[in-house]
């Protein structure tokens, strides 16, 4: 599979800022929609503290990073981010980290789906250890992160993916049915980005 991200333009690591933030996400979403303005919504979110966080400082991190995946995402997509259930919200927002985040976006498609249609349904640690020492070699920003920054990403990626639905507390990949009009959305915009998700190709194409 072609990387997503290029040698040149380098990894961005900073999906450690906030887990999926379903409820917190829904709530910026609905205010976008409402308002049609990312930086009057961050203005609005941070002076009623709409997500109800304790200091300032985390409020702040917390929406400048909601705020970044929300933003890529179409309206129709948001549209359904508010509406849909919480496993589908979740199928929405795991996009959107993924395209804010092209290491995980391909950490998505090339080991938790490969391993996913190879029937190899467990999903060891190591992988990911292994999956990041493969792209250490074309991205030498990745050789400047300290083993506790490792370890972080590790953790964080995989809480990401047991939150979006795709694996289980006992590191279990799990296939996913695609929420109908997601997957509508995807054909008719980006359909590549289907491989995000731990699904069959028969799916994708249906």
């Amino acid at each position: 599979m072609t990387p997503i991200a290029s040698p040149s333009t380098g990894y961005r690591m900073s999906f450690t800022a906030a887990s999926l933030c379903i409820r917190e996400s829904a709530i910026l979403a609905q205010r976008y929609l409402d308002l049609g303005n990312w930086e009057q919504v961050s203005s609005e979110a941070f002076s009623e503290n709409l997500l109800q966080v304790r200091t300032q400082s985390s409020l702040r991190r917390l929406l400048r990073e909601l705020t970044t995946r929300l933003e890529t995402l179409s309206p129709a997509e948001l549209e359904l981010l508010t509406k849909a259930t919480e496993p589908h919200q979740a199928q929405v927002l795991w996009l959107a980290v993924c395209r804010c985040y092209p290491f995980v976006a391909e950490f998505a498609a090339e080991v938790v789906r490969e391993r996913y249609l190879s029937l190899k349904y467990e999903l060891p640690l190591e992988e990911f250890d292994a999956f990041f020492n493969r792209k250490a070699q074309w991205h030498t920003e990745l050789d400047s992160i300290s083993p506790s920054t490792h370890n972080k990403l590790r953790q964080v990626l995989f809480r990401l993916l047991r939150e979006a639905g795709l694996l289980s507390t006992q590191r279990t990949i799990q296939g996913v049915q695609l929420n109908p009009q997601l997957a509508q959305l995807l054909r008719q915009g980006r359909p590549e980005e289907a491989l995000y998700f731990p699904t069959f190709d028969t799916q994708i194409k249906t």
